[in-house]
């Protein structure tokens, strides 16, 4: 269709025939058209099969302890990403895989420092495929279906930096994150170790005041808690003090009627114990058997026991009068 190639080969001329033959060891497109024209065709034809499909792309490692590079030892794009990774993050490892980035070698080492890197001990945790700034002509290699695939069969999430800003390539199109250059790579790949102390001092200073707060809340509530527990213990040992009077006042109280009644009691069994009433001059008077005579039923000559205060008198019943009231008012009225 137009397209001018570079065909590369063994030539071989027929004798007889005077026939010119070539046998291709690798094709080229040359020609700026040419390049862009096959550019879109390959562009196309692996965005329709999805290698260059966002929900595939894997995010890459916030602090990566290894870095593998895609690069050419001696370019000025190696130079460049590890000045840079210097300045920004120190202390990470970087594993070279040497590799031509132009010319029919370029491919297959490309393609081939990817397989190793997937099998590599220890294991990159990103990868960096690089190089500098170059025409489409030069670009080739990262323009081809070969590199395409590579990067898309990664097991490592892959960081891409070719050319300068305004260089595109089929290899940015399927990488996990495409970066302008070589140098960007490098700032894409590891944090600034100014803005992670900042963020670091930031997060310290607001977990600080966290805790201040938290530890100012703790405090207080341990306060008011404090405050409600004394007026508690308060209100209860003035109800514990009120309590106590009013059991002093109760039990002196009962113990007051108590000691009336006692008291009252005592002089009750006084004034019914027989022996107080013998004191006061009255007798009791017993049959001989022991029972007490309560009338003077009883035969003349009757033996009796009487009972005093102090000590007993025997006697015999010598008269009886029925009334000793009736007989005072008798002898009264004899009297008059």
């Amino acid at each position: 269709d137009g397209m001018k190639v570079r065909v590369i080969g063994t030539p071989k001329v027929h004798e007889k025939s005077g026939q010119f033959r070539i046998t291709v060891e690798q094709v080229e497109l040359v020609g700026e058209g040419a390049l862009k024209r096959a550019f879109e065709l390959l562009k196309k034809k692996l965005a329709g099969e999805g290698l260059f499909a966002d929900e595939r792309k894997r995010p890459i490692p916030r602090f990566p302890e290894r870095i593998g590079v895609i690069a050419s030892r001696e370019s000025a794009a190696f130079a460049d990403f590890k000045r840079i990774l210097g300045n920004r993050w120190g202390g990470v490892a970087i594993q070279l895989a040497h590799v031509q980035v132009q010319g029919a070698q370029a491919i297959p080492d490309i393609v081939g420092a990817f397989k190793y890197f997937q099998t590599a001990k220890p294991r990159p945790d990103v990868l960096v495929l690089m190089r500098g700034g170059g025409s489409l002509e030069d670009l080739q290699a990262f323009n081809s279906e070969e590199v395409a695939y590579a990067i898309f069969g990664s097991k490592i999430p892959v960081v891409v930096g070719v050319g300068h800003e305004r260089d595109e390539s089929i290899a940015d199109y399927v990488a996990d994150l495409r970066a302008s250059t070589p140098s960007n790579a490098a700032e894409l790949v590891v944090p600034d170790r100014r803005e992670v102390a900042y963020a670091v001092d930031s997060m310290a200073g607001k977990i600080y005041g966290t805790l201040a707060s938290l530890i100012r809340g703790m405090k207080s509530d341990v306060d008011h808690f404090v405050l409600r527990l004394d007026r508690m213990l308060r209100s209860q040992v003035h109800r514990a003090d009120a309590l106590a009077v009013r059991l002093v006042a109760a039990t002196s109280s009962w113990l007051g009627r108590t000691r009336e009644r006692l008291e009252g009691s005592i002089r009750l069994l006084k004034n019914l114990d027989p022996r107080a009433v013998l004191r006061r001059g009255y007798s009791i008077t017993r049959l001989a058997n022991g029972k007490i005579l309560r009338t003077a039923t009883v035969a003349v000559g009757t033996e009796l026991q009487t009972i005093l205060a102090a000590g007993q008198i025997r006697s015999k019943v010598i008269g009886k009068q029925s009334s000793l009231f009736d007989a005072a008012s008798h002898e009264c009225a004899a009297r008059e």
